[in-house]
């Protein structure tokens, strides 16, 4: 499928809009000067609605090319301002740090805990009550083994150092007007990270490029 039919830009220039500013702490004018450089002229408008869009397409599109053989989740959750008010962003990585899965809730409670929680085969997280609780649920659906939950302050630390680079990666963000396009926007994100992520433990010859990542995710 073509996810650039009838676009005003051809599929490179929005792939490299895009790309720098899920890839760097970039404001979206920061992503116009650069592109100018470039000789493309695009207003900053313009890029924000790219990333809008994109964000969640290259999300469906790791999603079903990623491959992971890892039976161990380290899962937690990390705040996200939107709009004036903090909502949470789910966070699974596996015991090499490599991402597994993310989502973005408005809420720390039971259900949002349920549904982010009941696909690992083995889980090591913290023991927040509405956690606990969505565990329990998730054990008496038969979908995960009730001695595959571990609770553990220093084993988890590996998923809040790698909450970090989300953080820091927003600083140039003038903030996130809803929940829809804060949900984009971060999809975008962590999927640049996590393929950086898997090229520094390949050990890859030339590096890491979100261009070349990108491209190869959309040829696939």
């Amino acid at each position: 499928m073509n996810w650039f039919t009838g676009r005003h830009f051809n599929q490179d220039i929005i792939t490299v809009a895009a790309g720098y500013y899920f890839g760097f702490n970039l404001s979206y004018r920061d992503v116009v000067e650069i592109m100018a450089d470039r000789g493309v002229s695009i207003h900053h408008i313009t890029i924000m609605r790219w990333v809008h869009h994109y964000g969640t397409i290259f999300q469906m599109l790791w999603r079903r090319h990623k491959q992971s053989t890892s039976q161990s989740w380290r899962a937690d959750e990390t705040y996200i301002k939107v709009n004036g008010s903090w909502d949470y962003l789910y966070r699974a990585i596996d015991n090499q740090g490599l991402t597994l899965d993310f989502s973005l809730r408005k809420k720390r409670d039971y259900l949002a805990t349920y549904h982010f929680l009941k696909r690992p085969p083995k889980l090591v997280r913290d023991q927040h009550g509405a956690t606990l609780k969505a565990i329990k649920e998730v054990t008496k659906d038969g979908l995960m083994d009730l001695n595959a939950h571990h609770c553990s302050k220093y084993r988890n630390n590996l998923i809040e150092q790698d909450h970090r680079f989300i953080k820091r990666h927003r600083v140039q963000s003038a903030g996130f007007q809803n929940i829809r396009t804060a949900a984009s926007t971060l999809a975008g994100v962590e999927v640049i990270h996590a393929m950086r992520k898997e090229t520094r433990r390949n050990g890859s010859l030339f590096g890491f490029s979100v261009i070349t990542e990108l491209k190869q995710m959309l040829a696939a």
